[in-house]
């Protein structure tokens, strides 16, 4: 008999515990927020603006220091002229096409120089291998170049300095001899 009180004790003691593990008869509602999937947009890539150029006013920046050179000693009147590509070596982008063409105008009236005609610099690169666009980046280039087109001088001319106000470099250099016979420099005036 001990052994049936037992068995019976263990069974209401079980059916105690599984009374309390029961959930309530109530039950609360549970509200999920609304999980509409919205669409995604593209992600918009930034487009960096281009830098900005100064608008210079090349020619007038040019005519002074052409003048100057127009005037120096010991260059013979009538030899022909190579210009050179301008050069940036500044911080920045600059017209150098621009003004390399403001500097063929600056030289077109003058009775000192006859400037090396662009179709025949032209044909000159083609023989070299050199793009029309690819400036000579040296001295010793430019003046390579001077002596296939039979030029007595080269004008070889750089910016430097700061993109906002630059400075201009000008060498006349004597082809035969490489020889700087005269040198100018002036700041780009906006």
């Amino acid at each position: 008999m001990k052994k049936y009180l037992s068995v019976a004790l263990a069974a209401l003691t079980l059916s105690g515990c599984l009374s309390r593990l029961q959930p309530p008869d109530t039950v609360e509602s549970i509200t999920l927020p609304d999980t509409k999937e919205q669409p995604q947009q593209p992600a918009r890539e930034v487009v960096p603006q281009p830098p900005k150029i100064q608008p210079f006013d090349w020619f007038r920046s040019l005519q002074p220091l052409v003048n100057q050179m127009l005037e120096a000693k010991g260059v013979t009147a009538g030899s022909l002229l190579l210009v050179d590509s301008m050069k940036n070596n500044t911080n920045g982008a600059l017209q150098t096409a621009k003004a390399t063409s403001a500097l063929h105008t600056a030289l077109e009236s003058n009775s000192t120089f006859s400037v090396v005609p662009e179709a025949r610099l032209t044909s000159a690169r083609q023989a070299l291998g050199l793009s029309s666009e690819d400036s000579f980046g040296s001295r010793s280039k430019a003046i390579g170049l001077a002596r296939i087109v039979n030029a007595q001088y080269v004008l070889y001319s750089d910016f430097s300095g700061d993109v906002k106000s630059p400075t201009l470099d000008m060498q006349l250099m004597l082809v035969q001899t490489g020889e700087i016979v005269w040198s100018g420099n002036d700041t780009v005036e906006l």
